[in-house]
């Protein structure tokens, strides 16, 4: 941190992504399967991706760069009650960060090809993680209010709330 408090992010990359609005962008990746698209690294931290293509699966760590102002509860798109927006993957959070498990297809240098991409072009990317079942899988999992949705009803694509403003 610095001495004001603040937190400070330096991006590595953007996703060029077929997505230039959120109007029927996938929501999560589970509805993008077949989306690919490419994180383009800063040549200063291509190094980095030394490694990564033994991976068949990375966690993108992103800003939401275009989400509206922060908004605590929200109508998340698998419901039609306000929640708790912690207790959502909605956009507008008070520190807007994404996160999105996706298939790494290749590299080409400071160029990664990834699939399953729910995200917007030119979305700054703040890290990279290696995907690793044993670590990231989590058994014996509750859902909270999602308990009893169905898993078709997981692969919707962006309404007004993901709009500039909405949540």
């Amino acid at each position: 941190m610095t001495e004001t408090g603040r937190i400070v992010f330096t991006p590595i990359g953007i996703v060029r992504s077929p997505f230039i609005s959120t109007d029927g962008m996938p929501i999560q990746p589970v509805g993008a399967a077949d989306v690919t698209a490419e994180v383009v690294i800063d040549e200063a931290f291509a190094e980095g991706l030394a490694d990564l293509d033994g991976f068949s699966h990375i966690l993108l760590v992103y800003v939401f760069h275009r989400a509206g102002p922060a908004k605590l509860s929200v109508v998340p798109f698998l419901d039609t009650v306000a929640r708790g927006v912690f207790a959502t993957r909605a956009p507008t959070r008070p520190n807007p960060i994404g996160l999105s498990l996706t298939r790494l297809i290749g590299r080409s240098g400071n160029i990664l090809r990834i699939a399953g991409v729910d995200i917007l072009d030119e979305t700054p990317v703040l890290d990279i993680k290696p995907y690793i079942p044993a670590l990231d899988a989590a058994g014996d999992v509750r859902v909270g209010w999602l308990e009893g949705k169905t898993e078709t009803s997981f692969c919707r694509v962006a309404d007004a709330r993901f709009r500039s403003g909405g949540g």
